[in-house]
């Protein structure tokens, strides 16, 4: 199970600030933070990027290859701006990502068929909301999968994300017991090894102690990890979180055991 950092977000006003006067330093030192916290790829969540997409997204994709050659998902909703980062890449990309909506399949999933590159599939209805059951998870992901291949993706370049909820959702703790389900299942309903990643941050959103959500996603990481999680997007300065993620790998990966590999 891979560590994808999810620090590298536009809300941080540090970040905000220096994609505004393109100020490659706070940028750099936060990617090379993660790195040394132990992420093995870095999201790039920028938003929407309603203003001089192409060229923010350059300045990103380009500013955080200058400290790593690890892989980049590109996070953001804007067609443009996901085509001005393919092409400034030289390190592996993964698009994240697109849902069953029109406008995602319309504008984004030919980026993925035309670039060659992976691309995550959320599980949501159209409406953009989680289903309500684990069947309807099964329906959108074997949508998602027709829509690649219509598109000319090899099936291989579809991931599925199942969408973890946050705890203090009324349905959230059965809608988080059906994803752990859903990612055991999904490589025989669709009749590939589908690789999965899960936002565990999504887990604790809203207002609650420190420790408690530390406790919940120690909680939950194992979970998914059992069910075959290939990788798990969270906050990397969690470092107990990280550790149990390395250890929950060690654990499942089936290669010759060493404490070595357990930081």
């Amino acid at each position: 199970m891979q560590v994808i950092a999810d620090n590298l977000h536009i809300i941080r006003p540090e970040i905000q600030a220096a994609v505004e006067k393109k100020n490659a330093g706070p940028i750099r030192d936060l990617v090379n933070q993660c790195i040394t916290a132990g992420a093995d790829g870095i999201d790039i969540n920028s938003g929407p990027l309603s203003r001089d997409p192409e060229g923010t997204m350059t300045f990103l994709v380009e500013t955080v290859e200058q400290v790593t050659d690890r892989p980049i998902l590109i996070d953001t909703t804007n067609p443009t701006a996901i085509r001005a980062g393919l092409k400034a890449a030289g390190n592996r990309v993964i698009i994240n990502g697109i849902s069953p909506e029109p406008v995602k399949l319309g504008h984004i999933l030919p980026l993925a068929a035309e670039f060659d590159v992976p691309v995550i599939g959320y599980l949501l209805n159209e409406a953009g909301h989680v289903p309500g059951s684990e069947a309807e998870g099964y329906d959108i992901a074997l949508a998602l999968l027709k829509a690649a291949e219509s598109a000319g993706l090899p099936r291989e370049r579809l991931m599925i994300d199942p969408i973890v909820a946050p705890l203090m959702w009324e349905s959230g703790t059965a809608h988080n017991r059906d994803i752990i389900a859903l990612i055991r299942s999904l490589p025989d309903v669709l009749g590939y090894p589908v690789k999965t990643i899960a936002g565990v941050s999504n887990l604790t959103t809203g207002d609650a102690p420190a420790p408690k959500k530390r406790l919940m996603e120690a909680a939950f990481l194992p979970m998914l990890a059992d069910a075959g999680l290939d990788m798990a997007l969270l906050n990397v300065f969690h470092e107990d979180t990280v550790r149990l993620a390395r250890a929950c790998e060690a654990l499942t990966r089936g290669e010759l055991f060493s404490w070595a590999a357990i930081p």
